[in-house]
């Protein structure tokens, strides 16, 4: 028994002692895997490391494009804000003209195949300082220097406007009723391209153009023959030695006079535009003494038609001078350092048509072809009716401009006699080429 006992211990120490390497060896790769496992880790932490220095660098690209997105932005609103500062204040341009001219009447002229002279220098400023618009423009001719434009203004809304100063008188087709170098018949009676000194306004609500002013006096004061716009100097001015010796002359002018205009602007298709009309002008005559000479109307009825490429402008007007004085005959205009004559009483119509074609010759852009007809009939005491009528065409070359016109015209100052006179007619060529900047 105690044999058996001893076997028996022997064996289960034996199995015992058999159990402790096999533990030992699952001891080893437990480790092993941890250790496996740890590696692991360690390679996923290194990859994760990896990847999160790969995201802060993308972060800090998108930080750099961002910031640099918007520093552009920031400096697009400075230069905006600077382009818009330096929009506001004043543009400073002008022009200089010469003109060739062949005069039909002038035979000296013809036998020297015309002459070739100097027009005009001209400066211009235009823009606005805070909310405030203005305009000027100083003009130099050989003969005389002369103010054309001066005013201020100020725009209320989008479709009031006021200003004050020396600005075009409203009336007729405006800008021009004419599209030649020697505009029309009316401009050498005041009807045409006039300035005065005033104050007025445009109002434009929808297709409507209206303007209102009031004008206290032409822009020399009635005083000076050197003069842009054609003004009443006088009556009875038989011709400039007369104002020298003040013989039958007599001094007025026109003063608070109130113009208004009224202008529909009707788009009946794409191509076809018309603007129908009316204007008015009634003023006092006042002379030298302060004494009234009586007063003075003109009324006008315009139609301007844009087909395409066409234009046309079409007016009839009528005016008259009531002077108190029962020996005047005719009224005296000063302009451009002369005494010219004119009617007290008259009728007129213009008609004018021009085509204007764009072109692509060199520096040459545009091409414009026109006839501008004027006549003046129905004066007063029985003077010859007086016309013009011009041929011509403008060319336009980037800053170049130039007019070539075949001018025709009985009693018609600057063509042939005065509107006073009964003469012959007489045809005038006449190249003005002018460089605006």
């Amino acid at each position: 028994m105690k044999k058996n006992l001893l076997a028996v211990s022997v064996a289960a120490a034996l199995g015992a002692s058999s159990l402790v390497p096999t533990m030992a060896m699952a001891d080893d790769m437990t480790t092993q895997q941890i250790l496996d496992e740890i590696e692991q880790l360690k390679q996923r932490v290194q990859t994760l490391q990896t990847d999160l220095e790969k995201e802060r660098a993308r972060n800090d690209q998108l930080a750099e494009k961002q910031e640099s997105a918007e520093q552009k932005a920031a400096e697009a609103q400075q230069a905006a804000a600077a382009q818009e500062e330096s929009d506001d204040g004043i543009d400073v341009g002008g022009a200089v003209r010469f003109n060739y001219t062949v005069n039909d009447d002038d035979q000296a002229n013809k036998d020297r195949g015309g002459d070739l002279a100097f027009d005009t220098f001209r400066i211009n400023f235009d823009g606005d300082i805070g909310d405030v618009i203005l305009s000027a423009e100083w003009r130099w001719y050989e003969y005389m220097s002369v103010i054309h434009h001066a005013w201020v203004g100020y725009e209320f809304t989008d479709d009031l406007t006021a200003r004050a100063g020396i600005f075009q008188v409203p009336f007729g087709v405006l800008p021009y009723n004419s599209h030649n170098f020697y505009f029309s018949s009316l401009y050498y009676v005041g009807l045409e391209d006039n300035y005065d000194f005033g104050i007025g306004t445009t109002y434009t609500p929808g297709d409507w153009r209206f303007d209102l002013a009031l004008l206290k006096n032409d822009e020399r004061g009635g005083s000076s023959l050197e003069s842009y716009s054609a003004n009443v100097v006088g009556y009875n001015y038989p011709d400039t030695d007369a104002i020298a010796a003040d013989e039958g002359a007599q001094n007025t002018q026109a003063v608070n006079t109130l113009a208004a205009r009224a202008e529909y602007d009707y788009a009946i298709t794409d191509k076809l535009t018309l603007k129908p009309g009316a204007s008015l002008k009634y003023g006092q005559l006042d002379g030298s003494t302060g004494d009234g000479d009586g007063d003075y109307y003109a009324a006008a009825a315009h139609l301007v038609a844009d087909y395409d490429r066409w234009n046309v402008q079409l007016q009839y007007t009528d005016w008259e001078y009531d002077l108190d004085d029962p020996t005047a005959d005719f009224i005296n205009y000063g302009y451009y350092a002369g005494l010219y004559t004119g009617p007290l009483s008259a009728n007129a119509v213009t008609a004018n048509v021009a085509y204007t074609m764009p072109v692509e010759w060199g520096p040459i852009s545009s091409l414009s072809f026109y006839n501008d007809y004027s006549l003046i009939f129905d004066k007063n005491n029985d003077f010859e009716d007086t016309y013009m009528n011009v041929t011509g065409m403008a060319v336009s070359a980037g800053g170049l401009y130039a007019y070539f016109d075949i001018i025709n015209g009985e009693n018609q100052p600057f063509v042939a006699n005065g509107m006073t006179s009964d003469g012959d007619d007489n045809t005038i060529f006449n190249i003005n080429v002018g460089y605006y900047f």
